[in-house]
């Protein structure tokens, strides 16, 4: 039997690695350089990462029913090189912004915020392809029982990056300026781009793949003894507003919202957390060693969490939507070592570290699952669809928490200026003005998987796949 699905899981995790590269350069250097030239406060941060968020959930409700149209070969070249020409762009807001500023009666504050907007709308819309492509290629290539250990590797793309993000943008953005640090990271994707075009193709019109594989990849559908390639049917697909009637579509959608707000949050705002409490900046090697020892954590635990449900089916005899949820509740448990980040960061920044990865570690591997359910519930035709109606739910609970956490950080930090006298400030858990801020939000993100999966179960209690006659 060949192994090419295991190339094509490569290629995804290279791709999901380039999306979360072209995303994190900004909250690698807008604290430490970027505020520096333009003067930004944690309202306008957050006001960039909040809109990046509702673009990219808007984006999402159109990304998912495109890549079904277009194709995985396609759809995904197209995302790819709109995100990509969106990462390079960035550069721009740096040296047009001076030159507007000459024209128009703005502050160069607003200026660059309202380009930094327009940029992150182009990257928001490309990058809305990523997981609807990714996750309907794995569905093409991987049988049910391997689809959450698939995804899980290539999911790790995100962690990986930010193992090699805090090592290297900031070091670039120091040596040769911001701009440019977005130019190189950017220019990653067109790379990618010539690999997908000349190795993907369906699994049964892909040369690479001989019988054996597909027949292993195709074993759901019992078509092990086909041995013509030509002679499997597309499924139909479920027409858009359909697919809200079913509750599957809303466990889904539930488990985005409530949960990848917390990984984008720690995403965008980590650098700037250790910045802010500890001062460590984020091109010093203290800075960069603990964002590096956080993501280090994520990696290295989170690609567990697609082999769990495998034995949960194959060892323990579980159909894969149940042993996915047992899986997904163990690792709801997990962010709930957040709540000890901020007090146990009182005695020592690397304790915020290890707790944050090990959330983190519980989200990827939460992550990676919760994508296979759709797989495991609705027929491959639809599956882009509802990855990106998941992803625009996900999308719009990371506007809320990266906004609403911007303008909250802002008014802590503005209240302990304003007041004399701590007992004016204000305080949460033993902590005053903006670590108050901090505990607040990690509080809210310990607890959000476990709701989350409470709300899922009680939509669909039992393993329930969807069949369009």
């Amino acid at each position: 039997m060949s192994n090419f699905r295991w190339v094509i899981c490569a290629l995804l995790f290279l791709a999901t690695t380039v999306n979360y590269m072209d995303r994190q350069v900004l909250s690698l250097t807008w604290k430490d350089f970027i505020a520096v030239d333009f003067h930004w406060s944690d309202a306008d941060y957050g006001l960039i990462t909040g809109a990046f968020s509702l673009f990219y959930a808007v984006a999402n409700l159109f990304a998912g029913k495109f890549i079904d149209w277009m194709g995985t070969r396609k759809g995904y070249l197209i995302a790819i090189f709109v995100w990509s020409l969106g990462a390079c762009l960035h550069a721009a807001c740096g040296w047009g912004a001076v030159g507007i500023a000459g024209f128009v009666s703005l502050s160069l504050t607003t200026i660059s915020v309202w380009l930094f907007l327009a940029c992150r709308l182009i990257l928001a819309v490309g990058e809305a392809g990523n997981f609807p492509a990714a996750i309907k290629a794995t569905a093409e290539y991987f049988p049910k029982k391997d689809r959450a250990f698939s995804t899980s590797i290539f999911n790790s793309g995100a962690s990986v990056v930010a193992l090699a993000a805090p090592a290297t943008i900031p070091l670039l953005a120091r040596a040769w300026g911001w701009e440019m640090a977005f130019i190189i990271i950017g220019a990653l994707g067109f790379v990618w781009m010539f690999l997908w075009a000349w190795l993907y193709d369906k699994p049964r019109h892909n040369k690479r793949v001989n019988q054996a594989e597909l027949n292993y990849i195709e074993q759901d559908n019992d078509l092990a003894e086909v041995q013509d390639r030509d002679a499997v049917k597309e499924e139909k697909t479920i027409p858009f507003f359909q697919c809200f009637t079913y509750k599957q579509t809303w466990s889904f959608l539930v488990g985005k919202f409530m949960t990848d707000g917390v990984w984008w949050f720690f995403l965008f705002w980590a650098p700037a957390y250790f910045s802010d409490q500890y001062g460590y900046t984020s091109d010093s090697a203290m800075g960069i060693a603990l964002i590096f020892t956080l993501y280090a954590i994520v990696t290295v635990l989170s690609i567990g969490g697609g082999y769990l449900p495998k034995y949960f089916v194959e060892k323990r005899g579980m159909n894969p939507y149940l042993g996915r949820m047992r899986a997904m509740f163990i690792f709801a448990c997990f962010p709930v070592l957040g709540l000890f980040a901020q007090p146990l960061g009182t005695i020592s920044a690397w304790w915020p570290a290890i707790l944050i990865g090990l959330l983190g570690a519980g989200h990827q591997a939460w992550s990676a699952n919760l994508f296979s359910t759709v797989g495991d519930m609705f027929p491959k035709s639809t599956i882009g669809t509802l990855v990106g109606l998941g992803t625009m739910a996900g999308g719009i609970g990371s506007m809320s928490i990266n906004y609403g956490s911007g303008i909250f950080f802002k008014w802590a930090a503005d209240l302990s200026i304003d007041k004399v006298g701590a007992e004016n400030a204000f305080t949460f858990f033993g902590f005053d003005g903006k670590p108050a801020a901090y505990m607040v939000v990690f509080c809210i993100c310990a607890v959000a998987y476990l709701i989350g999966w409470f709300i899922m179960k009680t939509l669909v209690p039992k393993y329930k796949p969807i069949v369009v006659e």
